[in-house]
């Protein structure tokens, strides 16, 4: 009797979960997550190099025979990564890698659940090879991924995973932010400059702005849709804020050109900008809404950076007690209406703050104490119906 009663109930509940997903096909296309992380020094242990690009070069110093003309050419420049190696000051084996890796994993695993998440826009990553294993560690054979070697001294870049089932790449590129647009070098307005006047920017070398233009895919052919991603790690506050700003705001140029030049053939596109901005949530690009200022501060009442470092506060970062929002997704009008943006706060990647109380990110590091730990900034995570 017990077992036809556990049969009739099994066919009873594989009845209901055909029924489900018929009616789930027959809906609209399930709702796409897209998380923007920046995981803090994922670093690969092996030293490594970078192909720079680089001008008026000799071709002598490329190696080339028939020397003395200036040319256009690449050279190997290493890395200033010898911090992160099983040398260095840190210790960075092999084994406290696959756990960084797999603890990043764990965090995305949880904010995509049963499903998984559908894209992530990482900042600090070194390499492919670290992109990579976090694919294959998340779900092997689930997900690729988009990345480009940049400029940045320490090796840090930005990338871009999705899965293989819900996207198809169309188009992408790593955008170089350097001090001159289309040739001529950008001239930073009255109070963007150093100094507070206006002048021409100095040289830059910092990270790419990673742009992929990705089919999403629908339940249904017809449901297919185009969004173009834009992934961000501003320059930092090092040496100041007020110091280092002229260098954000060139950043931004370049990333509103592109922006525009996206606008420019499809005025009504899907953008999502995403990433660490270093800076405080406003409404400073054309065209597009900051989801952060907008769904955390309703009215968009913070205009100001200031204002958001009160102690009670909540954000992706935490620096000497106060909590701040670095980490922002810009939408286009087109998914602002169909999009919710939030910090992923949960307490198990969070530890006790003992200096200034509350909670704060638990990083792989307490100052060079080794602790296991997952990142100093909360992944955000914007859901597109």
């Amino acid at each position: 009797m017990r077992q036809l009663l556990f049969i009739l109930g099994l066919v009873g509940c594989l009845v209901c979960i055909q029924a489900e997903g018929l009616r789930v096909a027959e809906g609209q296309a399930e709702e796409l997550c897209v998380v923007s992380y920046n995981v803090e020094n994922l670093f690969h242990p092996k030293h490594d190099t970078v192909v720079e690009r680089v001008r008026g070069l000799e071709v002598r110093e490329l190696g080339v025979t028939g020397y003395g003309l200036p040319v256009t050419g690449e050279r190997l420049v290493e890395k200033d990564d010898w911090e992160w190696t099983p040398e260095g000051e840190r210790r960075w084996s092999y084994s406290r890698y696959y756990r960084k890796v797999e603890n990043i994993a764990r965090v995305l695993t949880n904010i995509g659940e049963w499903k998984g998440v559908d894209v992530v826009g990482l900042q600090e990553v070194e390499n492919a090879l670290c992109v990579k294993r976090l694919c294959t560690t998340l779900r092997r054979g689930e997900y690729d991924f988009v990345h480009y070697e940049s400029p940045d001294r320490r090796g840090i870049d930005v990338a871009l995973i999705y899965k293989k089932s819900r996207i198809d790449t169309i188009a992408t590129r790593a955008i170089r932010v350097s001090a001159s647009l289309n040739g001529e070098r950008v001239r930073l307005e009255d109070g963007q400059s150093p100094t507070g006047r206006d002048e021409v920017a100095t040289e830059l070398r910092t990270r790419d702005i990673l742009y992929v233009c990705a089919q999403i895919k629908g339940l249904k052919k017809e449901q297919a849709d185009t969004i173009h991603f834009f992934v961000c790690h501003l320059p930092s506050q090092r040496g100041g804020k007020a110091e280092s700003e002229w260098k954000r705001n060139v950043a931004k140029r370049v990333l509103q050109q592109a922006v525009d030049s996206v606008y420019g053939i499809d005025p009504n596109a899907k953008i999502i900008v995403m990433g660490d901005m270093n800076s405080g949530p406003v409404e400073d690009l054309k065209g597009l809404t900051n989801k952060m200022l907008k769904e955390t501060f309703p009215g968009g009442a913070v205009t100001d950076f200031l204002p958001l470092q009160r102690k009670d506060a909540p954000g992706t970062h935490k620096y000497q007690g106060r909590w701040t929002y670095l980490d922002h997704f810009y939408v286009s009008p087109s998914i602002d209406s169909l999009s919710q943006a939030q910090v992923y706060d949960a307490e198990w990647i969070q530890e006790t703050d003992e200096k200034y109380m509350g909670l704060k990110p638990k990083r792989t590091y307490n100052g060079y104490r080794y602790q296991n730990g997952y990142s100093d900034h909360l992944p955000i995570v914007l859901r597109v119906r």
